[in-house]
């Protein structure tokens, strides 16, 4: 079995012999109940190959699709003008960047079909060349945008200004205006058009690009298409039986038990309220293709902007996660409003975790291990900027943890917390400094992703600050700001927090903390073992 890693072309798929999941029939329903819409994904979930797909739909290349679904579908196969502008491969940073791809890519549409003289704007030159190749080949057009939004992403936040008609803007400004006159043209083109699809990551809205375009319809989150990109449980289990089989062997389980390390690890995304579980298609092929499971989705890009996001506007991601949202507070990221939560979720790193039917709400959470060890390790070495790579040190905590060494475990977050510049736990308030210390505490958890872990879990009678379940041990933590780890312990007790374990068989440590907002680590430590309860 051939498997397409980094291939996006669907031609080259198909000739190759590569595996390609099929998705032909929701691209035929697509394409047969709409004609303008826009899709977000995250990145390499394979956007840039249905729009490949479509391409190769919409030039009548009947060859092929023979035994795909779409086969037994399409009678026509009518060919259509296709204009596919691709904004991957470039560095937006640079001013001019995005004028001259747009240029290039006007330049050759119009050595096709020709120009008129008289138009001289980006918008009025595409309206031109779109009309002209209506009235040359007699079908109307077909026009495919992949990540449409790279030119403001590569931008957002970063202050980069150029000059504009002898005026300093910002570049980010400059991006949105030129897109939002380029994508305009759909507003008044609809008699020449025959599909659009627009397709990234984040769909910017309000002052942004959409602002002249109100027409596409947006499917980012429609259950018809929300296996559109990815790949289900029931296709990995379609198409891949043998490779799963190889897995099992190679990591000496049975296959049921392989299948649920691979849900564990690259399961979890949902695109809408149905919950269709969708499984990140890149890391899986890499996975059967190396026969090995590791972290491949995050390795391939650092999202600096969603980095820059969270420090701008302080956010921390336990206030972020674990909670239910309206969709209006998700859906759109809007330019003016200083909040990072729609990036984060329209970026792959949150995804829908359940629905409230009667409130018209959705739990938002990490998708997966994967996506959560990547993405808690990125920010906590941005935030606490230890000398220390967290990634490491949290595999050191996960051992510790596995084997009950809690003396371990305790050197292991001391010495840690020791490497933290001063400067980053220099807090004004008492409560800045409680909240620092337990958003550290936060992140470092978070980091061991194999085991179950809650922070700030309410119960009956309060909240605990932080609870860690292994296969094999429970661990009950209780943090104090310059108090005493007995009066953590004495907290544990009276509000009952190892109630709800009464019944569990695994042996249940409750972990008292003082952490010294003078020395910025652990100042006194005591655990209460199993077998003294």
């Amino acid at each position: 079995m051939k498997y397409p890693i980094g291939i996006q072309e669907f031609e080259k798929i198909i000739k190759g012999n590569y595996v390609y999941v099929d998705k032909t029939a929701l691209i035929y329903k697509l394409v047969t109940e709409g004609s303008i819409y826009f899709l977000s994904r995250p990145r390499r979930f394979g956007k840039s190959l249905l729009v490949s797909t479509l391409e190769a739909y919409f030039k009548g290349r009947k060859e092929l699709f023979q035994g795909l679904a779409i086969d037994d579908l399409e009678t026509e196969w009518a060919e259509h003008p296709v204009f596919h502008l691709d904004f991957n491969g470039e560095d937006y940073t640079k001013p001019g960047t995005l004028e001259k791809v747009i240029e290039n890519f006007l330049s050759v549409q119009e050595s096709i079909y020709g120009r008129n003289p008289l138009d001289q704007t980006t918008g009025s030159r595409f309206m031109g060349v779109l009309q002209a190749a209506h009235q040359k080949t007699g079908k109307r057009a077909v026009v495919l945008i992949d990540e449409y939004d790279k030119p403001l992403l590569d931008v957002l936040d970063t202050g980069i200004s150029t000059t504009v008609d002898g005026e300093r803007r910002l570049l980010e400004e400059h991006h949105r205006n030129i897109l939002k006159g380029f994508y305009s043209v759909f507003k008044s083109a609809d008699r020449n058009l025959q599909f659009v699809l627009l397709t990234g990551v984040t769909k910017f809205s309000q002052v942004s690009v959409f602002s002249g375009f109100n027409q596409p319809k947006d499917i980012s989150m429609d259950p018809r298409y929300e296996a559109l990109c990815g790949i289900t449980e029931e296709e990995l289990y379609q198409y891949f039986p043998a490779p799963i089989e190889r897995l099992a062997v190679q990591y000496k389980c049975s296959v049921p038990q392989m299948k649920e390390r691979l849900k564990k690890e690259y399961d979890g995304y949902h695109f809408s309220d149905v919950l269709t579980d969708i499984y990140n298609p890149f890391s899986i092929l890499n996975v059967f293709d190396s026969n090995r499971i590791n972290d491949y989705w995050f390795k391939t890009g650092t999202p600096t902007y969603l980095i820059r996001l969270l420090n701008h506007t302080q956010e921390n991601l336990n206030e972020l996660t674990g909670k239910y949202y309206d969709p209006s507070e998700f859906i759109d990221y809007k330019a003016d409003v200083e909040m990072p939560l729609p990036m984060i979720y329209q970026s792959g790193y949150l995804t829908i975790k359940d629905y409230n039917m009667d409130m018209n709400t959705y739990l938002l959470d990490f998708p997966n291990n994967e996506v959560k060890k990547g993405f808690v390790t990125m920010v906590a070495n941005d935030y606490l900027k230890s000398k220390n790579l967290a990634g490491g040190w949290a595999r050191d905590l996960v051992d510790a943890l596995k084997s009950a060494d809690l003396e371990r475990f305790r050197k292991l977050l001391t010495s840690f917390l020791a490497d933290i510049p001063y400067t980053m736990r220099r807090k004004e308030t008492e409560r800045e400094r409680e909240r620092y210390f337990h958003y550290t505490f936060y992140l470092l958890m978070r980091m061991v992703s194999c085991y179950t872990v809650y922070t700030e879990k309410q119960q009956s009678e309060g909240r605990v600050d932080c609870i860690v379940e292994t296969p094999n041990y429970i661990y009950i933590f209780e943090f104090k700001l310059d108090g005493t780890a007995d009066e953590a312990l004495a907290q544990i007790e009276e509000k009952g927090y190892a109630r709800p374990y009464a019944a569990d068989p695994r042996p249940l440590y409750r972990i008292g903390v003082s952490f010294s907002s003078e020395t910025g680590t652990v100042s006194d430590w005591e655990v209460k073992n199993p077998d003294l309860q």
